[in-house]
């Protein structure tokens, strides 16, 4: 079955950098766009970026833009999320999602950003 594993998150102080990834399983990854989500405290999911099947094609919300990429390997079957000048309101849980057929989600990994 579609498996998504995310990893990477934890604690880190204003202006630091994490790398957060998505080990995925159990489809075609190379055939399929992935997603980046988050949610913070009390707020809704909120899409951070996505990255097209070949990877030729991003984007991001313009939160995020020039601090965050989203980059992949089909070739392990992982999507990357590389995150600079965290700020506080970067604090979420990281979800990676797939949609095929309906939406799958990974379990979250929690990003803390503080001093």
């Amino acid at each position: 079955q579609v498996q998504l594993v995310e990893s990477g998150g934890g604690l880190v102080q204003p202006g630091g950098s994490l790398r957060l990834s998505c080990a995925t399983s159990g489809f075609l990854f190379s055939a399929y766009s992935i997603y980046w989500y988050r949610q913070a405290p009390g707020k809704g999911r909120e899409l951070v970026a996505g990255i097209s099947s070949t990877g030729g094609s991003t984007n991001s919300a313009d939160s995020v833009k020039g601090r965050f990429t989203i980059s992949r390997d089909n070739a392990k079957n992982t999507v990357y999320l590389q995150m600079n000048s965290l700020k506080p309101e970067d604090t979420a849980v990281y979800y990676c999602n797939v949609w095929i057929s309906r939406n799958y989600w990974g379990q979250g990994t929690q990003v803390t950003v503080s001093s």
